[in-house]
């Protein structure tokens, strides 16, 4: 085997492992930064800190790094062997492992991708793709000849071949080397590429020297070039042994295979300058460089054997390709791999850093605007309080103030409507019986009537006044306590929102009121005994007289004008005189009620002291005044007096609840203000109890904004470290790679 010096590809390794160890810190780091800004966003307390934009690029750094790092972790460079069947690309691959490692030979014999790298142990072995079981090598013919394939194995599938790196110097310097099916034998190109290319740092171009470039090999490497930015491609005209049969022809054959590799290079794919191109196309016979350097490896002469004329050259032309391709991944691969990710990587450590500074600077702006606002919201919080006291005495003071008023008003204008109330009744005008039944329905609706009619009036003279009067007051409550409430419920306190309308609820109650009231419309004539009686000495006295000992009818004293309701006393001479008139009646009503003969006796008497003809005129003017007043005795007139006996039981029963009723409604006006004012005294307390938390949130805040300020001065610090890191890496390696 071959003796080498140092590898230019040492220079690859030492950059990754160099590039591998930053990466590695910025991962943490970044992952610490994605950690630090995820909490200080979610923070309710913090969270205008840091922007949604912020965020979500630091985590895209996350995953961007990631996917880097996974790119870094692989420890080679891939070289993927792409041409036709049978053009020799695994006779090439063995070739530059010294051993026949790969199936080959004529027809179509690899059948899968086959991926050889290096292993540190002394045995080879080989893995299939989605399998952790390790075989030998022997079976790589028997799983990728396309003449003993494995059935369970497809053209784009892989198979991992594990070669020792003490047998090839080559693949001690993480290099794969990956062997392809020929591209004219599937129609899968797209998925090739996606699969095997993507990552791949050089491309070699195996093509037959006995035919031209084909439009199959050219169209995989358009492809390749669609997706991969000016690839490294590499042709090797394999089998030129094949020229030396014809030497005549042989330098014609070069130069229009050369001329053709170099405008397909140049010309199609762009990838190299005309300059460039006759480094990348060579002629060689991978068979015979087997060959040699096997018998080499046994201690033979590396020019046994039955071998071509020219070649020593052909072998010379080998041994070029090797040197610039080892030469051009050294100048190369470390820029196309690792510049842009360190560039990436000083934009990103740059921009995590300015987003560290950006949080210091707002965090601790953010921390003395949290000193300020809870030193005033302590001292809101004491003049709150210290306002209550003084408006809750003040707002009852008024409340008291407002309801005597209102309880004045009241009952002022309810004895005044109740001195009124004939007129109230008169205009009542519902169809009157005086049938037992009708009269029960017109009671209740004369009962509503006045239910109506009376709330109607206490409310025309009553309700604007005690509307202004509670207006006034709930506008001076709100006015009052309004800058104490919380900023969110001001608005819906405004004096045009809040002080609505109040409507008093008297209440009367009428039909109850007068439920007992018992009406008496039976015809009562004037000149009549139990009348005159009556007139003389009243409902009461007309009773005991007549030896009635239950009453038949209820009638209150009459009520007509305020005097004769509110003074109804007697003097003590009308009360003797009363009782001495009660007593002759007695005694004369006894004596009538002793029998007929009493009455005959008197009837005689009065016959001989008048006469007959006077006593006949009597009788007859007496009956006239009776039929008159019987005949007048209509269904109208039992209506006027049932509304007058009505009239005079209800002014006395609503008489009896003036004070009750205005008592009620200024029990309505105090309760009304006390809820708007109790409603203010709960959204005050919302205000004291907002306070107090927020005070409590502001110290948990400055304490949370501390912290924030000294992980970000930590976080900073770390990105300056790793910026100086990447500029070590960049001198080091990158700017001797140019």
């Amino acid at each position: 085997m071959e003796e080498k010096g140092v590898s230019p590809l040492k220079h690859f390794v030492q950059a990754k492992k160099a590039i591998t160890s930053i990466f590695d810190q910025l991962v943490g780091y970044i992952s610490d930064g994605v950690t630090f800004v995820e909490e200080t966003h979610r923070n309710p307390e913090l969270r205008n800190i840091t922007c949604e934009g912020d965020l979500k690029q630091i985590q895209s750094y996350r995953s961007k790094l990631s996917g880097i790092g996974e790119v870094l972790s692989r420890r080679h460079m891939k070289v993927a062997f792409f041409g036709r069947t049978s053009s020799g690309k695994s006779s090439v691959i063995n070739a530059m492992l010294w051993d026949k490692v790969l199936p080959s030979g004529i027809g179509h014999t690899t059948n899968c991708f086959l991926s050889v790298e290096g292993t540190d142990g002394d045995k080879a072995y080989l893995m299939t793709e989605g399998s952790e079981e390790k075989k030998s090598v022997k079976t790589v013919n028997q799983l990728a000849h396309a003449l003993h394939m494995d059935k369970d194995l497809e053209a784009g599938c892989l198979v991992h071949v594990f070669w020792p790196k003490a047998k090839c110097a080559l693949l001690r310097d993480d290099l794969v080397l990956v062997d392809s099916p020929g591209t004219d034998v599937t129609t899968e190109l797209d998925s090739w590429i996606d699969k095997f290319c993507l990552d791949a740092d050089v491309f070699v171009l195996v093509a037959n020297s006995e035919s031209t470039l084909m439009n199959t090999e050219k169209h995989f490497f358009h492809k390749v070039n669609e997706r991969l930015s000016k690839p490294n491609i590499f042709i090797l005209n394999n089998r030129w042994d094949a020229s030396a049969s014809e030497p005549e022809y042989m330098e014609d054959v070069r130069k229009q295979h050369t001329e053709r590799c170099q405008s397909f290079l140049v010309d199609e794919l762009k990838v190299v300058d005309r300059s460039e191109a006759k480094d990348r196309i060579f002629f060689v016979s991978a068979k015979e460089v087997l060959s040699a350097r096997m018998h080499k490896a046994q201690g033979m002469p590396e020019a046994g054997g039955a071998l071509a004329e020219g070649f020593p050259i052909r072998f010379l032309e080998f041994q070029r390709f090797e040197k610039l391709f080892e030469e051009c991944i050294s100048q190369s691969a470390v820029k196309t791999k690792f510049e842009q990710h360190t560039i990436r990587a000083k934009q990103i450590t740059d921009t995590v850093k300015a987003i560290m500074d950006a949080i210091n600077v707002e965090a601790a702006d953010k921390r003395v605007n949290a000193i300020e606002n809870r030193e005033y919201q302590v001292d809101r919080l004491e003049f709150i309080q210290n306002q209550m006291k003084i408006l809750s005495q003040e707002v009852q003071k008024r409340i008291v103030h407002i309801t005597e008023v209102v309880n004045k008003q009241v009952s002022d204008a309810m004895t005044d409507e109740i001195c009124h109330l004939s007129l109230l009744v008169d205009r009542f005008d519902g169809d009157f019986h005086p049938s037992q039944q009708f009269l029960k329905h017109y009671k209740n609706e004369l009962n509503g009537h006045i239910e109506k009619g009376m709330g109607r009036k206490l409310a025309d003279r009553c309700s604007a006044a005690v509307n202004s009067s509670i207006y006034k007051a709930q506008e001076d409550i709100i006015e009052n306590l309004k800058p104490l409430l919380p900023p969110a419920v001001q608005s819906e306190y405004s004096t045009c929102v809040s002080c609505k309308k109040f409507d008093l609820s008297y209440n009367l109650n009428c039909e109850k009121l007068c439920c007992d009231f018992q009406e008496d419309i039976e015809f009562r004539f004037s000149l009549g005994w139990t009348s005159i009686v009556n007139r003389y000495l009243g409902a009461n006295n007309t009773r005991m007289l007549l030896g009635f000992t239950e009453p038949v009818f209820q009638i209150p004293r009459p009520v007509t004008t305020p005097s004769a309701s509110c003074n109804p006393a007697q003097t003590p001479d009308a009360v003797a005189q009363e009782e001495l008139m009660v007593t002759v009646m007695s005694g004369l009503a006894s004596l009538t009620s002793r029998g007929s003969m009493g009455v005959l006796i008197v009837g005689g008497v009065i016959w001989r002291a008048v006469g007959w003809k006077l006593i006949a005129c009597s009788v007859l003017a007496y009956g006239s005044v009776y039929m008159y007043e019987r005949l007048t005795w209509t269904t109208r007139a039992k209506e006027r007096a049932f509304k007058q006996q009505f009239v005079n039981y209800a002014a006395q029963k609503l008489q009896m609840i003036v004070s009750i009723t205005s008592a009620n409604c200024s029990h309505q006006v105090q309760k009304e203000l006390d809820n708007i004012f109790t409603k203010l005294c709960q959204q005050v307390d919302i205000t004291q109890r907002d306070l107090l938390e927020s005070i409590n949130r502001q110290l948990e805040e400055i304490r949370q904004l501390e912290k924030v300020q000294n992980r970000s001065k930590t976080l900073r610090n770390k990105a300056v470290h790793l910026e100086n890191e990447l500029d070590h890496f960049t001198k080091l390696f990158l700017n001797q790679s140019k």
